[in-house]
């Protein structure tokens, strides 16, 4: 892998503003910090940008490809709810950005690095969310975090990938809570995200009627808040006070056990058995129709899927995958009804 610790040179009589922020962070960050000098590199050699280091030019790939764009159109939790404030993938995308840089802020972390990672960490959901990965899973084997590496690997780019550092792509792929990042940038991502989806999916589930703030039990209201605000600054205090001169960044015992409490707590009264998950099934039934129909006619998938040297069920997961919920709905209706006829 080419590592990137190289010697800086003015570029067209342009003062070197990656070299003056490389002396930022050996000045500021804390020595548990990821630095951008000390990336272990791309995959590929890159020519080096005068104004932004390696960690900023991947986040700003990220911000800027087609599958980010595409999160906007894609399924939290609830699927195809009515009204403009219930989630979407992209603005839990956002939400775990906002939550990740304001602890790395003030634990002195690489703000880009974690940046980066989080605007990635979902790139590769299904449409319809969860349920669209428990659909692709009954064909074979499908997580969305490794599908989220291919992305930035394989296909983005028209199929040249992005060329990430080591350290951005480790933290795309080890973001779920059974992974383990090599950074403290990965671990604060993996610990915000759990804080975002707690927190907003409590929200959501509010304001949709399925439970009421008082069914939130009385443990995690008096210990952690009453309300969706106070919870996630109580979350990110505990982090920051637990984390602060440490080598590793993580919560207290005691808030790991409340943010384990708040998920089955979902569990139980959200994402199982709630109404606004009853239509689950036929998202399920809907995207099982579609891995069907293109492992059985894989001329009718995209030329430069076909084109690509992986296995056919990887072909067919890796098209839909990155369909988003309308689109995959549009596509099963041209599949499956008759189109009108007509002189």
């Amino acid at each position: 892998m080419a590592s990137s610790l190289r010697r800086i040179t003015a570029v067209n009589d342009m003062m070197d503003f990656e070299l003056i922020t490389y002396k930022i962070e050996d000045e500021f960050l804390s020595p548990y910090a990821c630095k951008a000098k000390d990336t272990k590199g791309r995959l590929a050699p890159m020519e080096p940008c005068p104004v932004r280091t390696d960690f900023q030019r991947d986040r700003d790939r990220i911000l800027h490809c087609k599958s980010f764009r595409r999160l906007k159109h894609k399924t939290q939790v609830f699927l195809s709810p009515e009204g403009d404030h219930y989630r979407t993938r992209l603005t839990h995308t956002l939400e775990v950005s906002q939550i990740a840089r304001t602890i790395a802020r003030a634990l002195r972390m690489n703000e880009d690095l974690t940046e980066a990672i989080a605007l990635g960490h979902d790139l590769g959901h299904t449409p319809y969310g969860h349920a669209g990965e428990r659909a692709l899973n009954c064909f074979t084997p499908f997580k969305h975090n490794e599908q989220s590496l291919r992305i930035v690997d394989k296909l983005e780019y028209d199929g040249k990938g992005m060329n990430l550092c080591y350290e951005v792509r480790d933290g795309i792929l080890n973001h779920p809570s059974d992974c383990s990042p090599c950074t403290n940038e990965g671990r604060i991502v993996s610990w915000s995200d759990r804080i975002a989806y707690i927190n907003h999916d409590i929200d959501d589930a509010i304001h949709g009627g399925i439970i009421k703030e008082t069914d939130i039990p009385d443990l995690y209201r008096r210990k952690v808040g009453t309300t969706r605000g106070l919870r996630i600054n109580s979350m990110i205090l505990d982090i920051i006070n637990h984390s602060f001169g440490k080598k590793e960044v993580s919560p207290s015992a005691e808030y790991k056990e409340y943010i384990s409490g708040l998920r089955e707590f979902l569990f139980e009264k959200v994402y199982r058995k709630s109404l606004a998950k009853a239509e689950e099934s036929k998202a399920v039934d809907m995207i099982k129709f579609l891995y069907e129909y293109y492992y059985n006619n894989l001329d009718k998938l995209p030329r430069n899927l076909l084109e690509m040297d992986s296995t056919k069920e990887q072909k067919v997961c890796d098209h839909i995958a990155g369909m988003s919920d309308r689109y995959a709905v549009m596509i099963y209706q041209d599949i499956t009804i008759p189109k009108n006829w007509g002189l």
